[in-house]
């Protein structure tokens, strides 16, 4: 039976309120406050006493530390001053301890290097950058800094890498090959020997893996690689995808090694290992996915039982049964931790033997799985819930049009089994938001494209029933799977992966709050509670209102991004004390951790090192946030490509932005976003400082964020992904 957690009733009230304390003195990191002060400014509903609990564990934590009488302040540890200042990094021509940070790099040159736990980043000048290139990981000596109170340093050493192969032009001379890069901030040409090539010719885009960089001790002056891709015979679409995977540190290929243990395991599931399993396979399973989708990772089986009840089964195929830890394939699985989402195809986590074939939950073949099984009352209530190793025979394969025209209609195969799991579903999603959760659904652009993989329409995906179906099944196995570690983990602490997200970050909240109230929606925003209220209430009042409509991406901006930690703060956007994702193991790392960990911890207690688990988890989340950016490269990419179509033509859409130089529209439908240049206007128009609306100095004629105005395409730059139109004035 679920059990209600007695022990830890308290315990989501008592994070929110260190979050925010944490937050709080993370912005005001020189000042001290007490409780009482604390309650006032943040408007807290909390009485002192759960302040003051929360404060104590802050210290403990090493967040904060005590001031004077009964106030707090930002610990040291989070902000060094400086000798004779405040808040600055202390300027030294040696740090005490080596400063790892991230490095951004600028078309100049110089450097931006982002350092955990420091307030500003570094600057470093093209000379000291060292060969270092964007998303590297570098360590970093500071120095006398000539830039007032900005810390300066330069790069001495290489950590890692982000990316050591890059797409170009092949050049080749007598005596050896040189690439050409493609892309702006790789500032070095790569040397090839020439019998490197591998048969690629001269004038040929490839792909070009770096061996050796220059560095201290090494006769270098330019990085060396060989060839291990030709681009030449593939279509510009093709290139292009390929580039932006390469480009975000993505490998295309899989190793020789990687590839011979994918290949090495049996079509067939062996007697021995079907019989350690619960057996599923005479029970009715299903799966529900897109219409071109080749790897099921996930399946629901249902059966009535005798009390009157139900039973669902979350089922999730068992990758861990083939990905053993550190083999070949394990390693690079690990390297990429995600499968890389783009608009006309997929770079797998894991190479299609496993993927495609022996993973999939296809219909009519039997499969292992690692299932979370749910019992629910007559009611429709979670009384029970059990994790383990399965076996199943998937039934029938829907996809999600072919699962909605059952609801819909009331017919079709398994119509009472599917309306009696979304109607769980639905009671799961209600209860799930009457928990806090918060209801963001972005606009999710896709496309059709023609066999040279050219966009011939751009439309937004719509959402269904049968979407959110399996979106609550999926989330209620994530949330119990975490919740049974948290509880195992009360006498003492089992390491595992969390999926976190933490409360918006208060200066961009402000921000968007007063840009609501400038289009007419007011927020309360003293507590978390309300700040979840008020975004509910603003997706629901932009169903009728296109002007709110265009406030929700805003929204999601003021929302910290959700990670992979070990430190389990709760996920904020879901209303969830423990989360976690155990249900996409073929497409993503944390999964397969999580499985690993759980089924470890089935029948016993199982610890990992904390500390080696914590940087797992970095690395999963650095990947992943690589990936959200190749897709959406991929997206503005081929909305450029289909909008190039119509230069000339006039579209409707909304003002998206503003700044000094012009307008953003973005158009209706295909959510192509372009800039209306001011200087093509029939007057001078001057930005408000709040960048919401700007007036014509002559007319007073205001636009403000959210119009909706009529615009030309005049230009299609697909090179620099940029659109540029003229407004169309009455």
């Amino acid at each position: 039976m679920v059990k209600k957690k007695k022990s830890r009733g308290q315990e989501p009230a008592q994070q929110v309120i260190q979050q925010t304390i944490t937050r709080f003195f993370k912005q005001h990191p020189r000042k001290a406050y007490n409780a009482k002060q604390l309650i006032r400014k943040l408007g807290l509903s909390s009485n002192r006493d759960a302040v003051n609990h929360a404060l104590q564990k802050l210290v403990e934590k090493k967040v904060i530390s005590p001031a004077f009488e009964d106030k707090f302040r930002r610990a040291e540890k989070a902000s060094k001053p400086e000798k004779g200042g405040q808040g600055r990094p202390e300027r030294t021509t040696r740090s005490k301890s080596p400063l790892i940070g991230t490095v951004d790099l600028t078309r100049s040159g110089a450097a931006f290097i982002s350092v955990p736990d420091m307030e500003r980043d570094i600057f470093i000048p093209p000379r000291a950058v060292n060969t270092a290139l964007q998303g590297d990981t570098v360590e970093v000596r500071l120095r006398q800094s000539r830039r007032g109170s900005r810390p300066e340093g330069e790069i001495i050493r290489i950590v890692k890498r982000l990316n050591d192969q890059f797409i170009g032009t092949l050049r080749v001379s007598r005596k050896h090959g040189i690439l050409v890069p493609d892309k702006l901030n790789m500032p070095f040409d790569v040397l090839i020997n020439l019998q490197d090539l591998a048969g690629a010719k001269d004038g040929e885009k490839v792909v070009v893996q770096v061996t050796d960089w220059p560095g201290p001790g090494k006769n270098l002056r330019s990085p060396t690689g060989i060839v291990t891709g030709r681009l030449t015979d593939q279509s510009i679409n093709d290139v292009e995808m390929q580039a932006i995977l390469v480009h975000n540190g993505f490998q295309l290929y899989f190793s020789k090694e990687a590839l011979a243990v994918a290949n090495s395991f049996p079509a067939q599931i062996p007697e021995e290992e079907a019989a350690k399993r619960r057996d599923f396979r005479d029970i009715l399973t299903f799966t529900i996915d897109p219409e071109d989708a080749k790897d099921f990772d996930d399946a629901l089986s249902y059966r009535v039982l005798e009390d009157g009840g139900c039973e669902v089964g979350v089922h999730i195929a068992d990758v861990t049964h083939y990905l053993q830890p550190d083999s070949a394939l394990d390693r690079e699985a690990y390297e990429r931790s995600t499968s890389v989402y783009l608009v006309d195809r997929v770079l797998p986590m894991l190479p299609e033997r496993l993927s495609n074939e022996l993973c999939s939950l296809r219909p009519n073949e039997d499969s292992l799985t690692f299932s979370a099984v749910f019992t629910f009352d007559h009611n429709d209530k979670l009384v029970d819930r059990w994790f383990g190793k399965t076996i199943i025979h998937s039934h029938r394969r829907f996809s999600y049009e072919d699962a909605q025209e059952v609801l819909d209609s009331g017919m079709g195969d398994h119509v009472d089994e599917l309306r009696h799991v979304n109607r769980i579903a639905t009671k799961l999603r209600k209860q799930r938001f009457r928990d806090g959760s918060i209801s963001f659904e972005s606009e999710e652009v896709k496309f059709r494209l023609n066999e040279e993989g050219v966009p011939i329409e751009v439309y937004t995906k719509e959402r269904k029933e049968a979407h959110l179906l399996i979106e609550d099944f999926m989330l209620l196995a994530n949330k119990e799977v975490a919740a049974f570690i948290q509880k195992k983990s009360e006498g003492q602490e089992i390491p595992f992966v969390y999926r976190v997200h933490d409360l918006p970050d208060p200066d961009k909240l402000n921000d968007f709050v007063l840009f609501a109230k400038e289009v007419g929606f007011k927020m309360e925003v003293k507590t978390p509670e309300q700040v979840a209220r008020s975004f509910n209430k603003l997706a629901e009042a932009s169903k009728e209102n296109e002007m709110l409509r265009m406030l929700e991406p805003l929204a999601i901006r003021t929302m910290a991004k959700a990670a992979y930690t070990t430190n389990n703060i709760g996920h904020y956007g879901l209303g969830f004390a423990d989360y976690t994702h155990f249900t996409s193991p073929i497409r993503r790392y944390s999964d397969v951790l999580v499985h690993r960990s759980l089924a470890k911890n089935l029948d016993g207690v199982w610890r990992e090192e904390k500390f080696l688990l914590e940087a797992k988890c970095r690395h999963i989340s650095q990947q992943e946030r690589r990936a959200m950016d190749a897709e959406r490269e991929s997206i503005k990419y081929k909305q450029v490509e289909f909008i190039e179509k119509h230069v000339g033509e006039i579209f409707e859409g909304q003002i998206s932005g503003m700044m000094d130089k012009g307008i953003f529209v973005q158009l209706r439908g295909s959510l192509v976003e372009g800039m209306a240049p001011f200087s093509q206007f029939p007057e001078p128009f001057v930005v408000d400082d709040s960048r919401l609306k700007a007036r014509g100095q002559h007319s007073g004629t205001i636009l403000k964020m959210g119009d909706t105005i009529s615009v030309q395409i005049m230009m299609a730059d697909l090179a620099h992904r940029q659109v540029e139109m003229r407004m169309i004035w009455e």
